[in-house]
């Protein structure tokens, strides 16, 4: 019988969501499309103008810390006919980054990391820059949705100028869809959500709070509804919500996660 046989599992992220499908059922799963976060593009002319800021040679450092991020830099720099000048100056530059996927990224342009986390989050970014010196450097910051206070007090503290670059923000998710989940899990109706960014869980339980369920919501979790999350850093923000009982791969891949829960499911047999 197949791992996730008579199994429904809810996936809350936004990419790859036909591919998702695909492996769930493939391991015998009902698949159900529940997005926990939408995400809107910042205006293309403030983009544009931090392109062209990074390809003026006036950084010493740039920080990426999502493939998301990254591509969308390298679009509005294709956009504006300067995509080999933006390349060339990312070649010149040092360059940090956070998470698989920018590494992958990077490996797709045959470029190099000056330095990389040591474990997909940002305070394992933090760990490996502060080997480095920074006094007088100016550092360009790639942000994921969110500001991240910690990387720039970092180098506010040694004495760099940040500029942060935010292509993109996270926004809460439609009320409808979030209703249906939180409906979802109370009733028991469903055996899984599955996790794939931060804001996914904090924008559930905003929601779960605003309705006056974050209790019931977070005991579903703890009794009868798996919580799988596809890396350290989403486990770390479902556990600061209050949901504990989580399932998380060794290795952060989305495919991985679900072979993981396969195996949690099979375990739970023996």
């Amino acid at each position: 019988m197949k791992k996730l046989f008579n199994k429904k599992i809810v996936f809350a992220g936004q990419r790859k969501a036909e591919e998702i499908k695909s492996i769930i059922e493939n391991y015998g799963g009902t698949y159900l499309h529940r997005p926990a976060q939408g995400t809107v593009f910042l205006n293309d002319e403030q983009l544009e103008k931090d392109v062209r800021n990074i390809i003026s040679g006036y950084f010493d450092w740039i920080i990426l810390t999502t493939g998301m991020g990254s591509e969308a830099l390298l679009k509005k720099a294709a956009e504006i006919n300067a995509e080999k000048a933006f390349l060339e100056e990312l070649r010149r530059l040092s360059i940090g980054i956070r998470g698989y996927k920018t590494a992958k990224f990077l490996a797709g342009m045959n470029l190099e990391s000056a330095v990389r986390d040591d474990d997909g989050s940002n305070d394992g970014l933090l760990r490996e820059l502060r080997k480095h010196h920074f006094s007088g450097k100016k550092v360009a910051i790639q942000l994921h949705g969110e500001r991240a206070p910690k990387l720039i007090e970092f180098f506010k503290e040694q004495g760099a100028e940040c500029v942060e670059i935010q292509p993109y923000l996270h926004v809460p998710p439609n009320e409808e869809t979030m209703k249906s989940l939180v409906n979802e899990i109370l009733q028991n109706d469903i055996d899984a959500v599955y996790f794939t960014s931060k804001p996914q869980g904090r924008f559930l339980m905003e929601f779960a709070r605003k309705n006056g369920v974050a209790e019931e919501v977070t005991q579903a979790f703890s009794e009868h509804v798996v919580a799988l999350a596809v890396g350290k850093v989403t486990a770390q923000t479902l556990k600061e919500e209050g949901i504990n009982r989580l399932v998380v791969p060794d290795h952060e891949r989305m495919g991985s996660a679900i072979v993981e829960l396969g195996k949690y499911y099979e375990d739970r047999k023996e």
